[in-house]
């Protein structure tokens, strides 16, 4: 009997002893730290730019100029950006610039996604305080010939966003016809000329393209006497569900797949397939969406999800009888 209560008493303190390791690990983990990349954005949103510095000032002493170091430095000069601080924004992305120059000395731009982000950030803000300093046209042909010099890269789809987001509007559309779509043909835009045009380009891992499927949907109907049509181009990204990689033909499967559960309304022969069409409309953002006149010119180029009230006004100015 004093052996049994021996062993009960030893398994009941392991059993504590495991609880409280346990309870300490979990509080410990809870505890730790962000990465630098939120540190530097959560002081960048309280527009404490000497904090984001001393971070990142930190972080190089004890690691070095990393991959991680350079996307938290570009931050620096979206977060001065954002303030509107032009000179600060103008050095911040200069300076980031300049560092991932440096690195692309020793690796491949796209060895991993840090250094790519970096870089287009630091373009983007480059091209953006230039614009803000009314020189449209400098901006725009800074970041057509970073598109030269990078168009092989994972970077071209950003650097193009950016040259769209300056010159694209009140000028044609780009073609969307493909070689490949979800099923028949794809309907090119000189065949819709005439018609007012939404283009979504959207991709199949994405929630934000998929909580828009509601609002386009009503949209199609809504406007289907003045005929408005949604040609909705996607892309492959070499994988499926889970980001489990997928040959071209299973991937192409996957997208049908998506199509019918999150866009029931919206027919396959209307989804082209391309990565050219998504690279010359500049898609590193999705959704990214494209209002295009009976006339075939763009009205707007907006990247990223739009909301009910932000796009009624721009379908009445589409649906408009020329």
């Amino acid at each position: 009997m004093l052996r049994l209560m021996a062993r009960l008493l030893a398994a009941l303190f392991l059993l504590v002893t495991t609880v409280v390791a346990s309870s300490a690990e979990a509080q410990t983990a809870a505890a730790a730290p962000p990465g630098l990349i939120p540190q530097v954005r959560a002081a960048l949103n309280a527009n404490d730019i000497p904090k984001a510095q001393a971070l990142i000032a930190a972080f190089r002493t004890a690691n070095g100029t990393t991959p991680e170091a350079l996307e938290a430095f570009s931050w620096l000069g979206r977060g001065a950006l954002a303030q509107k601080k032009y000179d600060e924004a103008e050095q911040f992305a200069l300076d980031t610039y300049d560092l991932c120059l440096d690195a692309l000395k020793t690796r491949p731009m796209d060895a991993e996604p840090r250094l790519p982000i970096a870089i287009g950030a630091a373009m983007e803000v480059r091209a953006q305080v230039m614009a803000a300093r009314g020189n449209r046209s400098e901006a725009v042909y800074f970041l057509r010939r970073e598109a030269d010099t990078y168009g092989a890269t994972s970077i071209i789809q950003r650097i193009n966003k950016n040259i769209n987001l300056l010159s694209l509007e009140g000028q044609p559309a780009f073609e969307t016809s493909s070689r490949e779509s979800l099923a028949g043909t794809a309907p090119s835009l000189a065949s819709l000329r005439g018609k007012p045009v939404v283009l979504f380009l959207w991709a199949h891992w994405c929630p934000d393209c998929k909580a828009m499927s509601p609002i386009l949907d009503a949209l199609r109907t809504a406007h289907a006497a003045q005929g408005l049509t949604i040609l909705a181009p996607t892309q492959r990204y070499g994988y499926v569900a889970n980001r489990a990689p997928a040959s071209p033909a299973d991937e192409l499967a996957y997208i049908r797949q998506i199509r019918r559960e999150a866009y029931p309304w919206l027919d396959d022969a209307l989804v082209p397939v391309s990565g050219e069409v998504f690279t010359r409309y500049g898609v590193s953002t999705t959704p990214t969406l494209v209002f295009i006149r009976r006339d075939g010119t763009v009205l707007r180029y907006n990247p990223g999800q739009m909301t009910r009230a932000q796009i009624d006004p721009l379908i009445q100015e589409l649906v408009k009888p020329q």
